[in-house]
Parts: C-alpha cells; sequence; structure tokens
C-alpha cells in the first residue's frame, strides 16, 4: 500500500506492457466519507487506455488526517504534492460529489496541471432552502458524528431496490463512513456545505474540457447543477457536455458503474493529450 510524503495513501495502475507507460493520467477522486475503493468498478475499463491514480483524501479511507482545518483549497494542494512526488505532470481528473468540488478547485488553482475533468454528481449553486438544509445536515454531523445522519443518507445515494437486494454492498459502504473520525468528518461535512460558494461563477475561469454528469434522482447534485456547472466552463459550447443519468440517485456510478465509466472513457479518448487509444 504506497504511501507519499503527505500520507496520502494511493494506487497508480500501470500499463502490464514492458518499457515507458507514456499513456496520460486519469486521477480518480472519491466523496464525502468514502474511500478510494468508490472506483473499483470503474478502474479495469478506465485503465484500459490510461494510467489511472486512485488515493484516499485526507482524513478518509487509509490517509492521514488533515494537517489543517480542511477545504477546498487544501484537498486541492494534496492532489498537487502527490502528483509531484509521482512525477506526473498533468492528469484528467474525475471527481464525484466533494471530488466533484476538489477537482474544479485544483483546476483554478493548478490550471496548467489539467488536461481534461470529469464531474460526476457534484453540487452547484443551491437555493436558499437547500441551503439551509444542507448546513442543518452538517451540523448534525457536528453533534452525532457520521452515524447521524447516516440511514437517511442511504436511503438519498440509493434506489429502494438496490438497497433491498444489495446488503453486502450497503453495508461495506456504510462501513467506510462510520470508519471516519467524527471530527474530521464534520469538518470535511462543512466543506461540502459551504464549499460550493466559492466555485459558483468562478472569478478563476475554467476552461479545459469537462464532462458533467448527475443521476435523475440526485437530490444534492440536480440536473439543473449540473447544466449550470458546464454552463460556467469558458467555451462551455465546445468543450463542455452535460449527462444525466436515468433513474438513479446520488450513487448511481456505483448501482451501475458502467454507466458512468464509459462515458467518462469515451470523453477522455476524445481530448487525450497525446491522441492514442
Amino acid at each position: 500500500m504506497p504511501v507519499s510524503g503527505n500520507g496520502t495513501v494511493f494506487d497508480l495502475y500501470e500499463s502490464g506492457n514492458s518499457g515507458p507507460d507514456n499513456r496520460p493520467v486519469i486521477t480518480l477522486v472519491h466523496g464525502l466519507g468514502l474511500t478510494r475503493a468508490t472506483w473499483d468498478a470503474h478502474i479495469p475499463h478506465l485503465a484500459e487506455h490510461y494510467r489511472v491514480l486512485n488515493y484516499d483524501l485526507y482524513g478518509h479511507g487509509d490517509t492521514a488526517p488533515p494537517p489543517r482545518r480542511p477545504d477546498l483549497s487544501l484537498f486541492a494542494e494534496q492532489l498537487a504534492d502527490l502528483m509531484d512526488e509521482l512525477e506526473i505532470a498533468q492528469s484528467a481528473v474525475v471527481g464525484f460529489s466533494l471530488g466533484g468540488m476538489i477537482n474544479r478547485r485544483f483546476a483554478m488553482d493548478y490550471p496548467g496541471r489539467v488536461w481534461a475533468l470529469a464531474i460526476l454528481n457534484s453540487p452547484h449553486e443551491r437555493g436558499v432552502e437547500a441551503q439551509k438544509l444542507v448546513e442543518e445536515r452538517a451540523a448534525k454531523s457536528d453533534e452525532g458524528g457520521p452515524a447521524a445522519t447516516l440511514d437517511a443518507t442511504i436511503e438519498r445515494w440509493f434506489t429502494a431496490d438496490f438497497i433491498q437486494n444489495n446488503d453486502d454492498v450497503i453495508s461495506r459502504i456504510r462501513s467506510w463512513v462510520l470508519a471516519n473520525d467524527p471530527k474530521v468528518y464534520a469538518q470535511c461535512r462543512q466543506v461540502l456545505a459551504h464549499g460550493v460558494l466559492e466555485l459558483i461563477r468562478p472569478a478563476v475561469s475554467i476552461d479545459v474540457p469537462s464532462l458533467v454528469m448527475t443521476c435523475m434522482y440526485d437530490s444534492g447534485s440536480t440536473p439543473a447543477m449540473s447544466h449550470a456547472i458546464a454552463s460556467e466552463i469558458e467555451n462551455a459550447d465546445t468543450i463542455a457536455n452535460t449527462i444525466i443519468v436515468p433513474d438513479l440517485q446520488h450513487m448511481g456510478l456505483v448501482e451501475q458503474p458502467m454507466l458512468f465509466a464509459a462515458p467518462v472513457r469515451n470523453f477522455l479518448d476524445k481530448y487525450n493529450v497525446n491522441n492514442s487509444g
């Protein structure tokens, strides 16, 4: 289990071919309370064409706690430091939920290091009532830790049929969330609640090819939010695509991985910096 100098635990999936592998890199960034294992079903498909860097955010999974109170810029710095250590000059960055906020912040803070973004089920500007609800949920995490709202969270994340028929998956994801340090989890939930404000109509424009996806019934990262994110990409008409996946909720990428992995790879193939694959 490789660990970087800043305490980040990661996996780097290289080609099985002999000799140097010059294929472009894709970096995967998971969501709040989860781990890099979120992407297990996606990696085989993505690694056919790319080197894939997968890691745990500060305070999540096997990675060390954050060195200071977390915010989006700290998480962007974590990724930049990891890429430096691995001598990765540029990467496409695929982010889910909180990860889709982090990859936008990364593109703003380190614009020369991103060749494409995929922003999956990630929030954007909320109405007054929706923003109040998210802040209330964050406050409950301050009071009761990861378990405080987990049952309701699972119901928002997955369809009822999936919950009923996939006890093993649900139990595994519950275990990831419950393993989080309560203080760090509460701080990261505050980032999810408030950090989105710095991404709305950003002062520093994002001008790399971007794919924005969400699910039809994702109540916290709605189709309208995805369209808004895409519209704020510089030259959106030519380099930003939006896909709304029918029927699913927030964790559609776990329920139906190929509904995400396939369009993400197809999109990245179009903008592949080495024009390979």
